[in-house]
């Protein structure tokens, strides 16, 4: 579980995030999501302790992210997982070399069995035979099912994603709604999604949060998405209740 507490931050004169306030539970999909630059980016920023708040309270499981030492905060780290919007894979290791990455970076573990804890995540997210192919020959869904296994393969608590289907192609994208599903019921992470894909939001969104220019305009659930009271939320989904009109 993951709580912030009126949480601010600031660049200059720019407020990007105004008191927000949100609870993210263990074991679901937890959705964040606005319009480009609403300040859903640097929430998750803010909680991977990326960006420094000015004010507020970022909980891991009672565990206070901001005023604890920096040997504590790495421990947390440790417990994270992240999928970037592009994948971020390194272009010159293969993909066994990107999986295990974190292992080397983290782990005092011998070759042997790190290369087992890769085969076990490559085979989790459904990549066989891929271990010496380097991203570039990889198509961009494979990318991110590869993004995902380096994300879990330290068995995190946690795991952020940042945009997890842009770019991808609406059958690649429900590939990776699944997959990212499966494995946070599965292992019981708390998963926190940034999003804009409302598809996503109507498949898998167990807990939304919806931002607008950095404060929480409302929060929910996936049934009661459609139907709640709120101008910004209600201009935000229109085009996608409008399509789900035209395609009934």
């Amino acid at each position: 579980m993951i709580r912030v507490e009126n949480i601010n931050k600031s660049f200059g004169d720019k407020h990007v995030l105004n008191n927000l306030s949100a609870h993210f539970s263990a074991g679901k999909i937890n959705l964040i999501i606005g319009k480009s630059g609403s300040g859903k980016t640097m929430a998750i920023k803010c909680m991977l302790g990326l960006h420094p708040i000015d004010s507020g309270s970022i909980i891991f499981n009672d565990r206070d992210f901001i005023n604890i030492s920096d040997r504590q905060r790495k421990e947390i780290r440790k417990e994270i997982g992240m999928v970037f919007q592009g994948s971020a894979l390194f272009d010159s290791m293969n993909i066994q070399e990107n999986v295990m990455f974190p292992l080397k970076m983290t782990k005092s573990m011998s070759v042997s069995d790190m290369k087992k804890r890769v085969d076990f995540c490559l085979n989790r997210v459904d990549l066989k035979n891929v271990h010496t192919l380097f991203p570039s020959e990889l198509s961009g869904g494979m990318q991110k099912r590869v993004a995902i296994a380096r994300a879990i393969v330290l068995n995190p608590k946690y795991l952020f994603c940042d945009e997890p289907n842009s770019g991808l192609d609406p059958v690649t994208s429900k590939v990776i709604d699944d997959l990212l599903k499966e494995i946070t019921y599965e292992y019981g992470i708390t998963t926190v999604i940034n999003t804009h894909d409302m598809n996503s939001v109507i498949e898998i969104g167990d807990s939304i949060v919806f931002i607008q220019d950095g404060k929480k305009e409302w929060e929910g659930d996936k049934k009661s998405i459609t139907t709640a009271n709120n101008k910004y939320l209600n201009e935000f989904i229109a085009p996608s209740k409008s399509l789900r009109r035209f395609s009934g």
